[in-house]
């Protein structure tokens, strides 16, 4: 008897914690075989190079939890980010930073207007607003990279390339915008109204909440997090091509589904989802550390969304640790 009940316990943490406890081994396992992975120097870098993932990742976070999918993001970085860069010297980084947060927000109401209150398919909606906005992105450009002149001249450089007590300004927006995204998330009403509408959307509604403009909101928190991301990742470049955001999409959602968000909506954790994107980065650095090609993280990201994928739905069916 008192086995089965250390049993359930095992069992209850694995599926309470199992994300933390996979990071500790994770981190443990490549520290064992690289001595420079667990210095200062090394973890600053992994989380400077995750930070534009993490923040877009802990808006999807929201967007996920409410029912729904948003792959457009990667395509919208890539709008940002180019004219960010673009629009720098000609208006300057003040000017060019609101117009940035404007489209982003427009892109965000277009989306949330279709899938939340027309309730079309944020799959289908989100998928058709990728190529357009690439396309827009190549208009604009005329298929050309863009670049800021005289870099080390301008105050915009502090959002990509700055520190702050020695630790990256990305670093710092990431786990600021975490804290802010996770307690809005667990201690107002906004955010017991998104689990009502993710786990129950038909319910919501009879309970008296207005679940179309929840689902609105996650799709202007998801634009405004993905355009924050494009000004740092201007920043932090200086320059940009006009697919620099593509793939992008896929990492965020690997990183939400990761740390336990579910595919079905109604959960999921802020906190975990920094763990997955962490998750993510520490994997990648680890793999070039140990000498793998740069492009067998596209194989490990694969094989990550199918894991959580699988582990997520086998979950909710009652028999993953059966």
């Amino acid at each position: 008897m008192q086995s089965v009940f250390h049993k359930n316990r095992i069992i209850t943490l694995l599926k309470e914690q199992g994300i933390v406890i996979a990071f500790i081994v994770l981190i443990s396992s490549i520290a064992l075989v690289s001595d420079t992975f667990l210095t200062t120097e090394n973890m600053l870098l992994v989380l400077r190079q995750v930070s534009i993932i993490g923040i877009m990742a802990i808006a999807m976070t929201y967007v996920i939890i409410g029912g729904n999918f948003d792959l457009s993001v990667g395509s919208l970085l890539s709008l940002t980010t180019v004219l960010m860069v673009d629009l720098h010297d000609k208006v300057g980084p003040l000017g060019a930073i609101i117009i940035v947060l404007i489209v982003g927000l427009t892109i965000g109401c277009i989306n949330g207007l279709l899938i939340g209150f027309y309730s079309l398919n944020s799959l289908i909606v989100t998928l058709g607003m990728l190529p357009v906005l690439q396309g827009i992105t190549l208009i604009y450009s005329g298929g050309k990279n863009v670049i800021i002149q005289n870099p080390e001249a301008t105050w915009f450089s502090i959002f990509g390339r700055g520190f702050i007590l020695g630790i990256p300004v990305p670093v710092i927006i990431f786990l600021g915008m975490a804290l802010i995204f996770g307690i809005v998330l667990t201690k107002t009403i906004y955010g017991r109204k998104l689990f009502a509408v993710g786990g129950n959307q038909i319910a919501s509604m009879f309970a008296g909440i207005r679940s179309k403009s929840v689902i609105f909101s996650t799709f202007l928190i998801s634009s405004f997090a993905t355009s924050i991301a494009g000004i740092i990742m201007a920043s932090r470049v200086m320059s940009s091509q006009n697919n620099i955001g593509q793939g992008y999409e896929l990492t965020v959602i690997a990183a939400v589904i990761l740390g336990g968000t579910s595919l079905l909506g109604g959960s999921g954790s802020i906190f975990k989802t920094v763990i997955g994107v962490l998750i993510i980065g520490f994997v990648n650095n680890g793999l070039i550390m140990l000498g793998f090609p740069y492009y067998t993280q596209w194989l490990v990201t694969w094989v990550i969304i199918i894991s959580a994928v699988w582990i997520d739905l086998s979950s909710k069916r009652g028999h993953v640790f059966a």
